[in-house]
């Protein structure tokens, strides 16, 4: 009897394991795509909020005006010699819509996935699109010429463990700039900057419990025109599937 015992339980622990133990910890299949391990959905049409610095977004400041930006003695230098015309003559007229300042802008963004690895990020103003890529570091490709928009890399932050849907946010990390204006009268970021920004979705949100607003956090580092990191938070509410998207083209002033 003891030796049947014996016998039924090697039997089951020398069988095959059954197919959804397998899957969930046995060989491991190919990792999810970037798109498809998304912990939250920011795809979609948002609108952006600016219920903070409202002066200084949805109207040009004055020159010489850098209130709350922690700018340094040789970013005065650059903002208070800011002249529009020069600009618009050189056709830069696009430099306050760079990667460090154009989520501050006021007008709405679009979100889709382009492919499984890049989240696009298109805007009605300055008719920009951003591409956040899901590829580590030591896999990019060789940087191209800096450009508006820099090389964006992104990385979800899971909240709960590996595979924790709707609990983690999305980080992105902007380098390879031309340099720009945090501001459109000119208050200036260098190309060597460094943008990191946090995104976060709070869903399911008053008024109707059916809400959707994105929180972007962002930290522009940039030791030549800033005396320390220069942060914002901007904020975005989703708006219905058929909303007009209506990209308008760069100003100077």
């Amino acid at each position: 009897m003891r030796r049947l015992i014996f016998a039924c339980i090697l039997s089951f622990f020398l069988s095959p394991l059954p197919a959804a133990y397998s899957q969930r910890g046995g060989q491991a299949g190919p990792p999810a795509t970037p798109k498809a391990a998304a912990p939250i959905d920011l795809t979609g049409t948002w609108v952006p909020l600016i219920t903070e610095d409202w002066r200084v977004r949805m109207v040009t400041p004055k020159k010489g005006d850098y209130e709350s930006v922690p700018i340094s003695a040789e970013g005065r230098k650059v903002a208070d010699a800011w002249d529009p015309a020069k600009d618009e003559a050189a056709g830069q007229l696009c430099k306050a819509y760079g990667a460090a300042a154009v989520m501050r802008m006021p007008g709405r963004i679009r979100v889709s996935w382009e492919n499984d690895t890049t989240l696009k990020i298109d805007t009605e103003a300055g008719t920009q699109t951003r591409r956040l890529q899901f590829i580590p570091p030591t896999q990019q490709p060789p940087a191209g010429p800096p450009s508006l928009q820099g090389v964006s890399v992104a990385s979800w932050e899971l909240v709960g463990g590996r595979g924790a849907r709707g609990a983690g946010n999305l980080k992105v990390v902007t380098r390879n700039l031309t340099g720009g204006y945090l501001r459109k009268n000119g208050v200036p970021y260098s190309p060597n900057a460094v943008v990191t920004e946090w995104i976060d979705l709070i869903s399911g949100a008053p008024p109707d419990n059916n809400t959707a607003y994105l929180v972007i956090n962002t930290e522009v580092y940039d030791p030549l025109y800033l005396t320390q990191p220069f942060l914002t938070s901007t904020h975005f509410k989703k708006l219905p599937a058929n909303t007009n998207f209506t990209p308008e083209a760069c100003t100077a002033r």
